[in-house]
């Protein structure tokens, strides 16, 4: 009896690992997810199904973004940093636990503070990110 084995695609940054790190996508992702609250504002009283389908389209786009954010910064908090990054600055698990969950707020809310304390939070990991660096 051949027993056949389920091939499963597996998706990860890169587990050689790669040594390309970056913040631009996780601002990118967070710029967006405030520009579609921007917009949805803009769009007034939903009285019509054209205004109706922008917002639904926009909630989409804000919600798959603010999933980008968290998984970047998942990325990074996971694969980039490492033990000795922690005794520099001891303060970065809580860094990235506070964006991951302001990511997820944003996800659930169409709150413009939701979306501009996020970009706070990205910039504090930014900030940690290049500070690792030096």
């Amino acid at each position: 009896m051949i027993i056949r084995k389920m091939i499963k695609p597996v998706y990860a940054h890169c587990d050689i690992p790669c040594g390309i790190y970056e913040t631009d996508s996780m601002r990118h992702a967070a710029e967006t997810c405030l520009r579609m609250i921007e917009k949805i504002e803009a769009l007034g009283e939903l009285d019509s199904q054209d205004k109706w389908n922008n917002f639904v389209r926009m909630v989409d786009i804000k919600e798959k973004h603010a999933q980008r954010v968290k998984d970047e910064a998942y990325i990074l908090w996971s694969d980039y940093f490492k033990p000795e990054h922690l005794t520099r600055f001891p303060q970065l698990h809580d860094v990235f636990w506070r964006l991951a969950k302001q990511a997820s707020i944003v996800k659930q809310t169409v709150d413009k503070a939701a979306c501009e304390q996020l970009l706070h939070n990205v910039t504090e990991a930014d900030t940690l990110f290049t500070d690792s660096k030096k």
